[in-house]
């Protein structure tokens, strides 16, 4: 691990409350980020049992709902406390905070129940999904520093590696095809190469990533291993298959209502430390800071995330297998033709299937659009938008929307064919009821355009 996993430990531990009198405190540990029944041990268990098992943070009045601490700055009972407190003396591990931009009690809470659902040390919440993988990045490399990626990643991700963390920062990255582990580990260059950035399902092709055999590779370089599990959540763990960091699009499936703008970041309790260090922490100094009163409701949609993600899984399945029979080409981990299926179903977590994301290759973007607006404005099915994980379909054409950063010969390596619609499945309605709209559209479609 970087060096930077090590830095200013001890600003982070138990969830002891100080007496309100008195500003002593003792000790400092790491595990202020871990439930107590977690803290014994981190062998994995089921990602909604480990949910469960997680410390129930009680409102300030005995609440059933953790209270939100909407202050932007915190008091103290004695003026040396102050000092002390910028000096990494004393944190949150006995409740001090400074201020939210630091440490939010609301912010932190939230951040236990992510780490109990990825199996980390802990977990910290940013505004944003591309700010927790900027923050990260930033965090395990410095300027020269290197990076080797996956070539298909999300749009967004790319054009951050590709463009400007080589022009802001000085980093630069060398993009491989991550099933060819040979590939992988040539371009990994030891003792320069910091991290090795990949998704566990990628978007929008649906790679399925062998984690194990990748982090493998590169930990006996020396290097990092930062997953992105948007696409995943509850399906994969990829910590407990070998990775070190995890990061999350929250606005995705662990919202599920396409309200909510928010990502985290999951892993070491050191590296989150590190991450809020204040002369060096990316998410202290650049300031990605998530409002504590959408904390509140990711922790309200957290517990039924699991019921949410079967559903998603089981209807994209179900909607897959029936589409390829009709003679479309479906791309779906589940399908049993799918080149990653084995893989997949190796790593998986037992009973939440193969993700809620398929994808339907139409060939031409004309082709995409027709089918999608077929889709929406003829039979209901579901809506033209981009994103993911929203209790209704959302439909979009990759090449030309959330994968418009690369350019025609990046689309090409990364295998995103300029028809290639991807759909993340809802669950609204019954599936029989959802089938027929689709059904209906697939017959429009073939009345003028066979497949």
């Amino acid at each position: 691990m970087a060096d930077t996993l090590n830095q200013n430990t001890n600003i982070v531990a138990s969830n002891k409350k100080r007496s309100s009198g008195s500003d002593e405190c003792d000790h400092h540990d790491d595990s202020f980020f871990v439930s107590k029944k977690q803290s014994k041990s981190l062998v994995w268990e089921d990602p909604a049992a480990a949910l469960a098992n997680a410390r129930h943070e009680f409102g300030e009045h005995g609440g059933v709902n953790m209270s939100i601490e909407a202050s932007a700055t915190f008091t103290v009972m004695e003026p040396e406390t102050m000092r002390r407190m910028f000096a990494g003396e004393l944190g949150p591990d006995r409740d001090f905070f400074i201020y939210s931009r630091h440490f939010n009690p609301t912010v932190l809470n939230l951040g236990r129940l992510m780490a109990a659902l990825e199996g980390t040390e802990a977990a910290y919440y940013t505004a944003s999904g591309m700010s927790a993988i900027s923050s990260v990045m930033l965090q395990l490399c410095s300027s020269g520093g290197h990076v080797v990626a996956s070539q298909t990643l999300y749009g967004g991700t790319h054009a951050l590696l590709t463009h400007f963390l080589p022009r802001a920062c000085n980093i630069t990255t060398s993009f491989v095809d991550v099933r060819d582990l040979e590939m992988v580990k040539e371009a990994i260059v030891e003792g320069r190469t910091n991290v090795l950035y990949f998704e566990s399902v990628s978007n929008p092709t649906l790679t399925v990533a062998n984690i194990p055999e990748l982090s493998r590779i590169a930990h006996e370089k020396g290097v990092t291993v930062v997953v992105d599990n948007t696409f995943a959540p509850m399906v994969l763990s990829p910590v407990k298959l070998g990775a070190d960091v995890v990061v999350h699009s929250i606005s995705k499936y662990i919202s599920g209502a396409a309200d909510i703008i928010a990502g985290a970041v999951c892993g070491p309790a050191s590296l989150v430390n590190s991450m809020m260090d204040l002369h060096q922490g990316s998410l202290m100094l650049l300031g990605p800071t998530m409002n504590p009163k959408v904390a509140f409701e990711l922790a309200e949609r957290l517990p039924h995330l699991g019921l949410r993600m079967k559903e998603h899984c089981k209807r994209a399945l179900e909607y897959a297998s029936r589409m390829t029979k009709l003679g479309l080409k479906v791309i779906y981990p589940g399908l049993e033709d799918h080149p990653d299926h084995a893989l997949i179903k190796s790593m998986a977590n037992k009973d939440y299937g193969y993700g809620g994301i398929l994808c339907v290759d139409m060939e031409t973007e004309e082709r995409a659009n027709r089918l999608m607006n077929v889709l929406q404005n003829f039979t209901q099915f579901g809506f033209m938008a981009v994103s993911l994980g929203y209790y209704e379909t959302l439909m979009s054409c990759s090449g030309s929307s959330t994968s418009s950063e690369l350019n025609n010969e990046e689309k090409e390596l990364a295998g995103i064919s300029p028809g290639l619609v991807r759909m993340s499945i809802g669950y609204n309605g019954s599936l029989e009821q959802k089938w027929s709209q689709l059904d209906k559209a697939l017959s429009k479609m073939q009345e003028k355009m066979p497949f």
